[in-house]
């Protein structure tokens, strides 16, 4: 469904198409993407999430005034201000992505407390990225892999795509794909509408190369 060919236009930056594309054929059917306008859709999305499947974990390397920026009511001294000053807690974590997982992701998304490591651990890995404890072990079950190897297969090209393609099946996207909702799918995948330009880019570079 994919060449090489047609991978190293959208996303010159990665160095291995032959490999990503190969992962792609395998995987995506699987899914029931294999449409021009759902091949698109997911390639967009995931080339915007992971910087054109170059990024395959979270970029957790923050300043204070990023994380304030980032997760305001978290980290901002008043999350209401135009301007987010960030507090004391975000100048205390600031450029330690393991603590800042740790912090922001404790007590949630299966996760234990922030001494547990759990949000270093299980920070967002994979071409849309699967956060948290209880994403891997749902993850793991559906892919048949053991939990302690689903960190490390998350970041393979076969890993990223199908854990990509997991997500997409359980939030209905390939419905939303079939509408060119590309605005619809950006919510059920960022839960807002950030970066939507570079996705409308994205998804309008794709449609061009496979619905010509």
């Amino acid at each position: 469904m994919i060449t090489a060919a047609q991978f190293h236009t959208l996303f010159p930056n990665n160095k291995q198409p032959d490999i990503w594309a190969a992962a792609l054929n395998a995987i995506l059917p699987k899914y029931g993407i294999d449409t021009p306008l759902r091949i698109s859709a997911f390639l967009a999305q995931c080339g915007h999430e992971s910087e054109g499947f170059t990024a395959l974990h979270e970029n957790l390397n923050y300043s204070a005034e990023a994380l304030a920026a980032t997760w305001p009511n978290r980290y901002a001294v008043d999350p209401k201000a135009k301007t987010k000053a960030p507090n004391e807690l975000a100048k205390r974590l600031a450029r330690n992505p393991e603590a800042i997982a740790n912090n922001c992701y404790a007590n949630r998304l299966g996760n234990g407390n922030e001494a547990t490591g759990d949000g270093w651990a299980h920070r967002g890995r994979g071409a849309i990225q699967c956060t948290g404890r209880a994403n891997y072990i749902n993850f793991a079950r559906s892919a048949g892999k053991p939990y302690a190897e689903i960190a490390a297969y998350l970041e393979t090209p076969v890993g990223a795509v199908e854990s990509a393609c997991w997500y997409w099946k359980n939030n209905n996207l390939n419905a939303q794909a079939d509408n060119g909702r590309n605005d619809i799918m950006t919510k059920l995948i960022n839960g807002g509408y950030n970066g939507l330009a570079d996705r409308n880019a994205r998804y309008a570079q794709a449609k061009a190369v496979f619905t010509a």
